[in-house]
């Protein structure tokens, strides 16, 4: 029987080979990539191509995460995350190593690319993020620790994908890994079961840390904090309504935060800050409100169908528009690289 190993013989340096106990596939190590609780992620060699590594002492650990891009496989539609190449054990002296081999996803993290190309793709992106995180939540995974640092902005066109999958937990369980400024338990604006209104909450914690690259500590915590530091931002304002609502759990699925986020991108009034009275949002603020009864309830009816419909048609409309931009401005990348 194989002695276990130690954490710090996952640690192993440039050139070293690693050799798949069970499909015999060489991977050159290059350098450190990451390093967390659960093991080290390295960028490696495999034949002509880049791909990561990562390694852990713990094969739970390693099992679960692979279990969780396979999942991620599944979600037609989705690239949130990256693709599994190779899962095997590498045998080191007298011990194991548990490791898995995943696409390596190049580019700049969120809040780099936004620094580097302008925060006018901020909303761009998140709508893409919220896209996948709708696709992900419909297939009962949370992803658990959202932050700048675990999102990876490909391209040309532009988009976002996520590099750490470790914190992705299944609904209804209690989150596995959660970094403190994105926690809404932290907080103390909600627990730590995995549900979508957890990853809403680090959303809009992301977007508050756009304004904030630097973050700032908690002090009286709560939404009074926050609130207060979205207001100190210009560009936080046109955003302070979905940012709200997301911190106070308003929202049951990323499909709703991006359709408020696609009416803020529509209104022609975006310059003009939310009402301040209040923290919470009114009732005109609600996703997807009823409409105000009068004496005349069928028509009422009617122009809400209506009302629905044309707002529909112009997200169809402002999303192609969107993706017109993407490509263009993808374009331009490549010429000006």
């Amino acid at each position: 029987m194989m002695n276990p190993i130690s954490k710090n013989q996952c640690k192993v340096p440039s050139g070293t080979v690693i050799i798949g106990k069970w499909h015999s596939n060489h991977y050159t190590i290059l350098k450190e990539l990451g390093y967390g609780a659960n093991g080290i992620v390295y960028l490696a060699q495999h034949r002509n191509t880049h791909v990561a590594l990562k390694m852990s002492e713990n094969s739970m650990s390693i099992t679960s995460e692979v279990n969780v891009l396979k999942s991620f496989a599944k979600v037609q539609g989705s690239a949130l995350g990256p693709s599994l190449l190779d899962v095997d054990d590498w045998l080191k002296g007298r011990g194991q190593i548990s490791f898995y081999v995943m696409e390596y996803i190049h580019g700049p993290d969120l809040l780099s690319f936004l620094q580097q190309k302008g925060k006018s793709w901020t909303t761009v992106l998140f709508l893409q993020l919220l896209h996948d995180l709708n696709r992900l939540h419909e297939n009962g995974w949370v992803f658990g620790d959202l932050k700048p640092e675990n999102l990876i902005v490909t391209g040309p066109p532009p988009r976002i994908r996520c590099i750490d999958v470790g914190g992705t937990t299944i609904q209804g369980r209690a989150i596995k890994e959660y970094t403190e400024f994105f926690d809404r338990g932290y907080w103390g604006l909600g627990t730590r079961k995995a549900e979508p209104s957890y990853d809403l909450f680090s959303v809009a914690m992301m977007m508050i840390n756009t304004a904030y690259p630097k973050r700032f500590n908690k002090t009286t915590g709560g939404i009074e904090q926050l609130k207060a530091m979205i207001r100190q931002k210009s560009e936080l304002l046109p955003l302070e309504k979905v940012i709200l609502k997301s911190l106070q759990g308003y929202y049951t699925s990323a499909k709703q935060m991006r359709s408020d986020l696609v009416d803020i991108m529509m209104d022609k009034k975006i310059t003009e800050p939310p009402t301040r009275h209040s923290g919470l949002p009114n009732q005109k603020q609600t996703q997807s409100p009823l409409p105000k009864s009068n004496t005349n309830g069928k028509n009422t009816r009617q122009a809400y169908r209506k009302k629905k419909k044309k707002s529909g048609l112009i997200e169809t409309w402002i999303i192609t528009i969107l993706m017109i931009i993407i490509l263009g401005i993808g374009m331009w990348y490549i010429t000006t690289k």
